[in-house]
């Protein structure tokens, strides 16, 4: 099997930014429910999160209404213009700053087009947006993965994979682009007021391709597995509502999570004769505190080989499908190794779906 590199992934976010405590402030201004606000308090105190970033320049009267909120909350509709509007901006900067950054390939060089997000839908899409302003080839194929939740970085970058080795010349732009914050609700439901305390907006993208880079570091992906946890079936799942998308998130997630990862990690770790061991560091998709402390604990892993996921979680907060790719770009950052490093990672979704990926960080040419 011909062999497939990952580039640095570069990442984005929108220019608002909140202090976790501030929000959580906010939100207890907007609830009345006695119990509700213990909840609030104690979801906010608790969540490891220090900063979240949004496309929302005011989450107060700016969006939502400060006074009878239930009824004057923003539709989906006007919810999917802002996304219509910021996604386009935000996936032709990113875009731009990919390229900037890349000493192997032009917009020239690039086949192929893969865009993954779950927070909004619009037609010509995200992919036609890179393709007309990093003015890539009219022939350039364009795939979007929508409404996978915070997994789909996975299959986008198994795909870009399969194009490389189905084709060595093949160049493929890979972006997850996420508004979370675009469909904060106040309903007084308990997986509202989870979600309300965890989501963010942020945007990576990276470059895959058959050849590593002839003069920085490169990352090789070597394997994907897909998993799923039926116990977790109705435990985490996404709806289109009137005001924006409903979500249930249980906060027993994390729990049917760390109870099964051992399991659900051995059949890629077995396929290349590994063990947790020989793991360096463990990219987890930080979909929440509890979630990172829960995957450590089952795998059995020291703190500081998930050190990274929890800084991510620290400064931007869960992104959804955009956020793997934070935690990647800052542990492909810091990584200078002198030997081949192993990199498991992995991210969670609805389903209970469970996606993970085997990289090796190779050393410097």
């Amino acid at each position: 099997m011909s062999q497939v590199w990952l580039h640095q992934p570069q990442t984005i976010v929108p220019p608002h930014h909140y202090q976790q405590q501030n929000v959580g402030a906010q939100m207890l201004e907007w609830t009345s429910d006695p119990r509700d606000k213990r909840l609030v308090r104690m979801l906010y105190r608790s969540s490891g999160i220090d900063t979240r970033y949004s496309v929302i320049p005011d989450w107060g009267d700016g969006f939502f209404a400060s006074e009878d909120t239930n009824s004057r909350q923003p539709t989906t509709a006007q919810r999917n213009k802002i996304y219509t509007k910021e996604a386009s901006v935000l996936a032709a900067e990113l875009g731009h700053k990919v390229l900037k950054n890349s000493d192997s390939f032009c917009a020239e060089d690039i086949t192929h087009v893969v865009t993954a997000s779950c927070t909004g839908f619009f037609n010509p899409g995200i992919d036609y947006i890179l393709c007309r302003e990093l003015g890539l080839v009219d022939s350039t194929q364009r795939y979007h993965l929508g409404f996978m939740g915070c997994y789909a970085a996975f299959p986008a970058l198994n795909m870009a994979a399969q194009f490389c080795r189905a084709d060595p010349d093949a160049v493929v732009l890979v972006m997850c682009l996420e508004l979370c914050s675009l469909h904060l609700q106040l309903n007084g439901s308990e997986d509202s007021l989870l979600a309300n305390a965890l989501f963010a907006d942020g945007a990576a993208a990276a470059l895959v391709s058959s050849h590593p880079s002839p003069t920085g570091q490169s990352c090789r992906i070597v394997d994907f597995h897909s998993a799923l946890i039926p116990s977790g079936e109705d435990a985490m799942a996404w709806s289109i509502g009137d005001n924006g998308f409903d979500i249930s998130l249980s906060s027993y997630v994390p729990k049917i999570i760390g109870a099964g990862i051992a399991d659900l990690t051995k059949p890629l770790l077995d396929r290349h004769h590994l063990s947790n061991e020989d793991i360096h560091t463990w990219a987890v998709h930080p979909g929440g505190k509890s979630i990172i402390d829960k995957v450590a604990e089952g795998l059995q892993i020291p703190a500081a080989k998930v050190a990274a996921s929890r800084d991510i979680l620290r400064r931007y907060g869960n992104m959804s499908s955009a956020t793997i790719l934070f935690v990647l770009h800052d542990i492909l950052a810091a990584q200078k190794p002198d030997h081949a490093q192993l990199i498991g990672a992995m991210a969670f979704g609805p389903g209970l779906t469970a996606e993970m990926a085997l990289l090796q960080l190779e050393p410097d040419p």
